[in-house]
């Protein structure tokens, strides 16, 4: 395995981002990176913020904004060539690091083969290997030189297959206050401080509303028909989405009070609701910082679902990150969050689950005392915000980097 040099002031760090959570992510790995190399360079793939720090995007980051199975394979032969693009060029331009985030069916693939060839790799964000074949670890070993895990049971997993993984934390629990406002989060959207209010987040991508949207606005709907005085806001992740929703919902009629659809505003209204129904993933995660109980549902392709349920890669029978997170803690109450999952979502099984939230107010009090002893172990007892420790742990790696060469 060759040298890797490291005594430029000017060191070349690569950054592989997918998605937009991932360009967050990237953007503030980039402005921890730089407190200790002033004069580095940044290059690979990422999105506005990542570029707005001074990044140099070699390619859209929308090219690696896919997931599932079918999604994926329908457009292989691009991703590949992509990837055969990214490797060479990135193999002519010797970073001192690359970090890849997110986004691993294809990150792991491009750290593989940078690995073999003696450069520094790192994989931000762990894959969900306690959900999935465990046995996954040790490829992401063959990848990545450290593994860099949002969650608190993931380095223990990592380590059962000698691979070095440091837990940074979640930098979603630095972005949430521990005591969520209620009040000011309806101030801001303009929302009536005593009325009912339901959160609906139906999926940030045009794939999802096309199979979960109008189930979502169904649902919410029925609610609404069940409590006098229901506010339903709505935020649109982006621009496409906001026009999707904004059909959907000419195609529903209501009664009372219209759905307040809005631009972006993701955080204001899970904090404004009393009650949050959502789309598996990572706001899950985000209303469990806000300290809202909720409602999940979610269906994948057809063809993902048959082929995950075909080859057994499903090895938890929880789905939300808080019963995850709730598990994984040991909290004695790991069902906070209702699942509802492929034929289980239909709109009344989501109302009916949404309505039986709202009119237990014992259980709301007991689900947001879990939530809050959950957001205490994401930040770990560890000083600093989670990029800054992903900075410093990349950092360390890069500073060994000559002893093991």
């Amino acid at each position: 395995m060759q040298n890797i040099d490291v005594s430029s002031p000017a060191p070349l760090i690569a950054i592989l981002a997918g998605e937009d959570s991932g360009d967050q992510l990237g953007a503030d790995l980039i402005v921890a990176l730089r407190q200790r190399y002033p004069q580095a360079r940044f290059v690979g793939i990422g999105g506005a913020r990542m570029q707005a720090q001074g990044f140099e995007s070699w390619y859209d980051i929308h090219e690696l904004s896919l997931f599932g199975f079918s999604e994926v394979i329908s457009h292989l032969p691009r991703l590949l060539r992509l990837r055969k693009a990214l490797v060479a060029r990135l193999l002519q331009a010797k970073p001192t690091v690359v970090v890849g985030i997110d986004a691993p069916d294809f990150n792991l693939g491009v750290e593989q083969r940078l690995k073999q060839a003696g450069l520094l790799t790192v994989h931000y964000v762990s894959p969900s290997v306690w959900a999935w074949r465990e046995k996954r670890a040790e490829k992401i070993g063959r990848s990545a030189s450290r593994v860099l895990c949002l969650f608190p049971m993931e380095p223990a997993i990592y380590a059962k297959h000698g691979i070095d993984a440091r837990f940074v934390g979640h930098p979603l629990a630095d972005r949430f206050a521990l005591v969520s406002d209620r009040v000011g989060a309806r101030d801001v959207l303009q929302l009536p401080q005593q009325a009912p209010v339901l959160a609906v987040l139906p999926g940030s991508r045009l794939s999802e509303l096309a199979r979960l949207g109008q189930t979502f606005i169904d649902a919410a709907a029925q609610v609404a028909a069940a409590i006098p005085g229901l506010r339903i806001v709505i935020p649109a992740a982006n621009p496409q989405v906001h026009a999707r929703l904004k059909a959907l919902l000419a195609k529903s009629p209501h009664d009372e009070t219209a759905p307040l659809l809005l631009d972006g505003h993701a955080h204001e209204a899970m904090l404004a609701s009393d009650v949050v129904l959502l789309a598996s993933g990572t706001a899950t995660l985000e209303a469990m910082l806000a300290k809202r109980p909720m409602v999940v549902g979610y269906r994948v392709a057809p063809l993902s679902y048959r082929i995950a349920r075909a080859m057994k890669m499903l090895k938890t029978d929880i789905y939300s990150l808080p019963n995850i997170l709730a598990r994984a803690s040991g909290l004695d109450d790991d069902r906070l969050v209702p699942e509802l999952m492929q034929d289980d979502c239909t709109a009344t099984n989501l109302a009916s689950a949404s309505l039986a939230l709202f009119r237990d107010s014992e259980r709301r009090s007991h689900i947001v005392n879990a939530f809050e002893q959950l957001h205490q172990t994401l930040r770990g007892g560890m000083e600093g915000h989670a990029g800054d420790r992903a900075a410093a742990a990349i950092a360390e790696l890069i500073d060994e980097a000559p002893a093991h060469g």
